[in-house]
């Protein structure tokens, strides 16, 4: 009795001093009290006015016929290699979720350690970015479009496979069970009991691998692999403002165009599937709700089939004209005599300062985009043309490269872990800003509006009413995209942020076989451990 009471009175102190639930969601945003410690020391004052000018150009971009034109054509070699890498990533989610899933091998076979061999063999292409396997791609077969395609449908093709394979082994066997007893075979049992409810999930989680080819086709071009990233990195390189902006509110215009017309068709065969933060979307990989039903599909199947029966010429016409030939890959040009390993300079590479970079560099980036969006939305709620800004924002930075967002912050701070933390930061802010507002925008309306009636301010009133509902699957697909940001320090390491990925550029540089290969798999077993540890993290709120 006398050692309970002390910690009964301490479990009681705790939950006392708990926090609110609704205050979890920007006890992140408390990084920026050591940030504006900091950032005046890591600042110059020699850029502020080409910060200005980028500013103002975006009011004036160059509608000169000779841009625009070249605008255009970037944009057109980027959705298409955006659309082609896709398709082939859905491809091979698809074949390879239905070879990695549990369930399958079980009910054809009678054996699970096939499917749990193949799973542990696609982690390594998933964990590695794919700019990463653009650039080594690049190495191999040259510049050419099939680079790009590869490098999207590589790493894709494997998470689009972990999703569909966990979605397999999820759905109830009741069905399967039955077609079973009367004597379907597995095969057929499995297509007809666990098709129909897999597929709203499947289309749901494909649009948003659709938005996710468009950013990252952007980004490859800014790393020298063609189509509009390439002019982006170059313009802003040359000071040419105007320009840039030109290019770049085209990219939002297909960006903000491709977003509207996969929630349309997401809506409309899937019924419904809107983006919401529900248990489900906040899940690995699954930012698109997956909580379609079959009946949405059933009434959608003939226009699903036209709509397949009409991308895939077009994926064909893509291909032709951007001069895509799967042959050329098999053609490796030579490389320069690479020099003799050696893994004694190997291992005294400084690794502890390395890996500490990055994963603060990681969880920098990630406390300000979790925490910023709840914060900006609570700050301009009373006021309508700021929440238009800060929605214009936002769409900027889902669209604007992290590469591009910290050789913008290069001309005001120093280079350095700070600095790729906010490149990144201000990236995943547009997507879980975005993520946030349509999940508040349709969760606890009611319990918001019985605050205002009692006499509540509107910020008080959106804290407590909508945000109370949305804490727990808020922070936990901010777990999930700390797990991509962690993938996404390659990025801005190569750009000039310390850590692995500065690391990786000069072993790329240098055709240092030996330590490309040893840095890449502390990449790969990072992300893994990473990635499971959001996964814990993400189940453990989730229960909550």
């Amino acid at each position: 009795m006398s050692t309970a009471g002390p910690a009964l009175a301490g479990g009681c102190r705790w939950h006392r001093w708990r926090p609110a639930a609704p205050l979890w969601v920007l006890l992140p945003a408390l990084v920026l009290l050591p940030l504006l410690v900091l950032l005046p020391g890591l600042s110059h004052g020699g850029g502020w006015s080409l910060v200005g000018q980028f500013a103002l150009a975006a009011l004036r971009p160059s509608l000169d016929p000779l841009v625009l034109s070249s605008a255009l054509r970037g944009l057109g070699v980027t959705v298409g290699m955006a659309l082609l890498g896709w398709a082939l990533s859905l491809v091979l989610g698809l074949v390879l979720g239905v070879l990695s899933s549990r369930q399958v091998w079980r009910r054809c076979s009678g054996r699970l350690w096939p499917a749990e061999l193949i799973r542990r063999l696609l982690a390594l292409p998933r964990s590695i970015h794919e700019l990463l396997w653009g650039l080594i791609l690049l190495q191999l077969v040259g510049l050419q479009p099939a680079v790009a395609v590869l490098a999207i449908a590589i790493p894709f093709g494997a998470l689009v496979a972990r999703v569909l394979s966990d979605q397999l082994d999820a759905l109830p066997s009741a069905g399967l069970e039955a077609l079973e007893a009367a004597g379907v075979t597995p095969p057929a049992a499995l297509l007809t009991a666990l098709g129909p409810p897999l597929l709203p999930q499947l289309l749901s989680y494909g649009g948003y691998r659709l938005e996710c080819a468009l950013r990252s086709a952007t980004l490859l071009g800014v790393f020298g692999l063609g189509g509009l990233g390439t002019e982006l990195r170059l313009t802003l390189q040359s000071l040419a403002f105007r320009e840039l902006w030109t290019g770049l509110w085209l990219l939002l215009a297909a960006m903000l165009l491709l977003e509207q017309l996969v929630g349309w068709l997401r809506r409309r065969w899937t019924m419904p599937a809107r983006l919401s933060l529900s248990p489900q979307a906040a899940s690995p990989h699954r930012h698109a709700a997956v909580n379609g039903n079959a009946s949405g599909v059933g009434r959608g199947g003939r226009e699903l089939v036209l709509a397949a029966a009409l991308l895939l010429p077009v994926l064909v016409a893509l291909a032709w004209g951007l001069e895509v030939d799967p042959r050329s890959l098999l053609r490796w040009q030579p490389l320069p005599p690479l020099p003799p390993a050696d893994w004694g300079a190997v291992a005294a590479l400084p690794w502890p300062t390395l890996v500490a970079n990055t994963l603060s560099l990681t969880l920098l980036a990630a406390a300000l985009a979790v925490g910023l969006a709840p914060l900006l939305l609570l700050l301009v709620r009373p006021w309508p043309l700021g929440r238009a800004a800060v929605l214009g924002l936002w769409a900027l930075g889902r669209l604007w490269p992290p590469p591009l967002i910290a050789l913008l912050l290069l001309f005001v701070l120093q280079p350095g872990v700070i600095t790729g933390a906010l490149a990144l930061g201000l990236h995943n802010l547009g997507v879980l800003g975005r993520l946030l507002l349509e999940s508040a925008e349709h969760r606890g309306e009611s319990s918001e509006q019985a605050l205002l009636s009692a006499g509540s301010g509107p910020r008080l009133a959106l804290l407590y009413g909508r945000f109370s509902a949305l804490a727990r699957p808020y922070l936990a697909y901010g777990a999930y995209r700390a797990d991509v940001i962690l993938r996404e320090s390659v990025v801005v390491g190569l750009v000039g942020a310390t850590g692995l990925g500065s690391q990786l550029l000069e072993a790329l540089s240098s055709f240092a076989v030996d330590e490309l290969a040893a840095l890449m798999l502390v990449y790969a077993a990072l992300t893994l451990l990473g990635e499971d540890l959001s996964d814990r993290l993400r189940r453990r709120l989730l229960a909550g």
